[in-house]
């Protein structure tokens, strides 16, 4: 616009000087004058003609300029991108980039009390998990300490944070890689998920390589860090598989950065029931040990495949109705008996090709990790060495299982004065939801493959 300008404006000049010219020539003739007036138009229009020259020259080199250092940002961008993922740096997506790649939040993974997780492709083809986290209060400590927690670590079985975004006053999204398997639960259990998918059972080995994945992604966490990471939510839920069934831990929304000497911290009561440590329940504080608590309650999930806490009906024809079943208990009473491999998942039994010396290892490692003193139990780095079977794992002692009575289990306890007296502390127990799986009842997690709780 600014070319065609000065065009028409030096042309225009050109035109008036020659009209002049024409003008002088007319009226004085061939005199001095206009000898004098015919050599000053000249030169004024080759000063025009030069400035367009200039002009032009000028701005065939800016462009060339401009040009050259578009290309250069360009580049820069596309290496700073590179550099970005190579070093794990989260990147922080626009609103619409976020729309574009869910195409406007159509495909929901699943759905928590504060999070929704939406299956996602970025601009680049990378497949993606969208978790979309609400509310203004808890919604906002989750993503400080989600996007404080995994934008420090890095380690192949923990779930790779590519970026997030928040929106002034609104939502705020964290973007996941995407995990094609789906969470452990899927596989472990057989109740029917809420979200209506298809479910399998994992082999023997895929279950022991997973636990042994999950082992190593904590030991990371507790040991390689910085500042040692609890992650405080250790479930299957929170647990993915990738193409492989690779085990990837996942959701971190409930992590705590521990300096490393620091023995234990004081926080509020959070996490899922039926893995949180005696510890945490007894606010005694929390350390290391109580994600080993955790790990150690999945373990023996993805042993029997079933949940830990279950109510079943009652088989006692003088008591109708149903009573609470603690899945530890039962594999400790198994353990003393000598039949083992009764607590099996029966779909792996039907199958065969299951380890028993694998299968009694993986119990023992579980059975260690639920201690409920602390310091009885081994560390995940420990724990790592042990699945692995570098180290001997000897028989653990027995524990008193204060959860049991908390969930009144035992089939001696009676009813009346007692029963009164433990409804206080049931309450703290009841699951939110329960499905039926059979003649029992067992927890329920709707959860997703980045679990949004």
């Amino acid at each position: 616009m600014e070319d065609r300008k000065a065009n028409l404006v030096a042309f225009s000049s050109v035109l008036a000087l020659v009209i002049v010219l024409i003008a002088a020539r007319v009226a004085l003739s061939l005199s001095k004058a206009f000898y004098l007036i015919a050599g000053a138009d000249a030169a004024v229009i080759l000063g025009v003609f030069a400035w367009l020259a200039i002009r032009r020259h000028y701005n065939r080199r800016r462009r060339m300029l401009e040009s050259r250092m578009i290309s250069e940002g360009q580049e820069l961008r596309i290496e700073y991108s590179f550099l970005r993922k190579v070093a794990g740096v989260p990147t922080k997506f626009r609103f619409k980039e976020i729309e574009e790649a869910t195409d406007d939040f159509q495909a929901l993974l699943g759905q928590g009390a504060s999070a929704r997780v939406y299956k996602g492709i970025l601009s680049d083809g990378t497949a993606v998990a969208v978790k979309r986290m609400e509310g203004q209060e808890r919604g906002e400590k989750e993503f400080r300490a989600e996007v404080s927690a995994i934008a420090s670590v890095q380690h192949t079985n923990l779930a790779r944070l590519y970026g997030y975004c928040c929106v002034p006053d609104g939502p705020r999204f964290l973007v996941y890689e995407f995990a094609p398997n789906g969470s452990l639960d899927q596989w472990i259990f057989t109740e029917s998920g809420t979200m209506n998918r298809p479910r399998g059972c994992l082999s023997w080995s895929l279950r022991y390589r997973v636990a042994v994945d999950v082992a190593k992604a904590l030991a990371y966490l507790h040991h390689d860090c910085r500042s040692r990471v609890l992650h405080l939510d250790v479930k299957p839920e929170n647990i993915l598989l990738d193409e492989s069934f690779r085990g990837i831990v996942s959701d971190f929304g409930l992590s705590r950065l521990m300096g490393k000497d620091e023995s234990r911290v004081l926080t509020t009561i959070r996490g899922t029931r039926g893995y949180l440590a005696p510890e945490w329940l007894l606010e005694q504080g929390i350390s290391e040990k109580s994600d080993i608590y955790s790990f150690g309650m999945v373990l023996l999930e993805m042993i029997g495949g079933r949940r830990n806490v279950c109510l079943i009906e009652s088989e006692n024809q003088n008591k109708a109705g149903r009573k609470w079943q603690y899945f530890p208990k039962i594999v400790t009473e198994k353990l003393k008996e000598g039949r083992l491999m009764e607590v099996v998942d029966t779909r792996l039994l039907d199958n065969g090709e299951i380890d028993e010396r694998e299968v009694r290892r993986a119990v023992f490692v579980a059975l260690w990790c639920i201690q409920e003193k602390a310091r009885l139990r081994p560390s995940m780095a420990r724990v790592v060495e042990m699945l692995q079977g570098r180290v001997p794992v000897e028989e653990p002692p027995q524990t008193q299982m204060i959860i049991v009575d908390l969930l009144s289990v035992d089939e001696d306890n009676g009813e009346g004065e007692r029963s009164n007296r433990r409804g206080p502390r049931l309450a703290a127990f009841q699951p939110g939801s329960l499905v039926q799986n059979g003649s029992a009842l067992s927890y329920s997690y709707a959860m997703s493959t980045i679990s949004p709780r």
